[in-house]
């Protein structure tokens, strides 16, 4: 009897009120939970899938500033190339890396190319050669995709070079001191 009479006493006593006694057997329950979810190998399968997003999000959310207008065009350069290369690992990851690096591999150039694009539309000044820079680029990253991926003969090559070119002489016609 006294040593219930203990536990009551210490109970009522302890000091700890409702609110301190729900966030710490919440706390112990996310605790819990975070442990069981980290046994069944739940935070393995997220980091090995979802580590793309370290690249997605900075590219983001520079975009978004340079658009809000709070950074200047030229961090549009590194964050194109940011978001091509995080939805080129995230294509690693669904499709397999064999099929990223020996079929998607000139993908990284196009990166490249759509920075400098970005860079160039939005530039206060235009700098001389930078669209013709990223328009050369994106012409050899697509051909070369076309080669990789669908392994196309040299006629087919030829055809879409063909096509492409003059697609944008007729897109090009009347402006030309603003493309170049």
């Amino acid at each position: 009897m006294v040593t219930l009479s203990l536990i009551v006493n210490w109970k009522v006593s302890d000091g700890m009120s409702d609110n301190n006694k729900l966030m710490t057997g919440i706390l112990i329950l996310a605790a819990g939970i975070i442990i069981l979810l980290g046994k069944w190998g739940v935070f393995s399968f997220l980091g090995k899938a979802l580590w793309p997003l370290i690249l997605l999000i900075p590219g983001i959310l520079l975009h978004l500033w340079v658009f809000a207008r709070r950074a200047s065009s030229e961090l549009l350069l590194p964050a194109g190339i940011l978001v091509v290369y995080s939805i080129l690992f995230f294509i690693g990851i669904i499709g397999g890396w064999t099929f990223l690096f020996h079929k998607l591999w000139p993908a990284f150039i196009l990166g490249i190319a759509v920075g400098l694009f970005e860079y160039y539309a939005y530039a206060s000044q235009r700098q001389s050669g930078m669209l013709l820079t990223a328009v050369v680029l994106a012409a050899v990253s697509v051909i070369l995709l076309g080669w990789s991926v669908f392994s196309i003969s040299f006629v087919y090559l030829l055809a879409i070079v063909l096509i492409a070119a003059g697609a944008w002489l007729i897109l090009a016609r009347g402006n030309s001191g603003r493309f170049w």
